[in-house]
């Protein structure tokens, strides 16, 4: 027996788990070719364990971000990337019903058509104004520039698809045209010598607008 070892051959001083002669883990279950005894493997399993978890976790994290809840956890907002505002604007959103209104395969003016009729009213009217050919031409051609608005106002009801002739929403494409088109007749009836029109009070707020 050695000394400072009662009861035990060969052993030395010391803990029994402690370091051998090559380094592997100690005398509990340790051999002399390096490989791990007992606490070694225990470390061993316990490193797996953590990366077990860390994997584990890993996942559960990636699955959280992908919008989907693990089993068991408590249900988490997925949060929605949105790309920010660009600074310069290149493109133009097709408004509501500004698609052609012929298929794509008619010609230019076909698809245009909507368009191309409340612009040619509008230039028979200014044309009417400008020669002033005959009598109250100016009230007939400001009629017609009026009529051609409550034209477009009409095709943006009726018709799905307008073309060019859509530039806002619908709704908003409706109002515009029906209110300065209305507007634009309604004046051009008022107007002086010989009004086609009367309207009292209306006269009166063009008297105080016009003195």
């Amino acid at each position: 027996m050695t000394s400072g070892t009662p009861g035990t051959a060969g052993n030395p001083d010391g803990p029994a788990d402690g370091p051998s002669k090559n380094g592997s883990a100690g005398a509990s279950g340790s051999s002399k070719n390096g490989s791990p005894g007992a606490s070694g493997s225990s470390r061993a399993s316990g490193s797996d364990a953590a990366n077990g978890d860390a994997s584990a976790g890993g996942a559960s994290a990636g699955a959280v971000e992908n919008g989907a809840v693990p089993d068991g956890a408590a249900p988490i907002e997925a949060r929605v990337w949105k790309r920010p505002a660009p600074i310069l604007t290149t493109d133009t959103a097709r408004p509501e019903g500004g698609g052609r209104a012929a298929p794509s395969d008619a010609p230019a003016p076909a698809r245009q058509w909507p368009l191309l009729t409340v612009l040619g009213l509008a230039g028979l009217g200014l044309l009417v104004v400008g020669t002033d050919a005959f009598w109250q031409s100016f009230r007939i051609g400001t009629m017609l520039v009026g009529a051609a608005l409550l034209v477009g106002a009409v095709l943006r009801r009726v018709m799905p698809s307008v073309g060019m002739l859509a530039v806002r929403s619908r709704f908003t494409d409706m109002i515009t045209y029906g209110v300065m088109g209305g507007l634009i007749v309604l004046l051009a009836l008022m107007v002086q010598p010989k009004p086609w029109l009367r309207i009292p009070f209306l006269e009166d707020i063009l008297h105080l607008t016009v003195t």
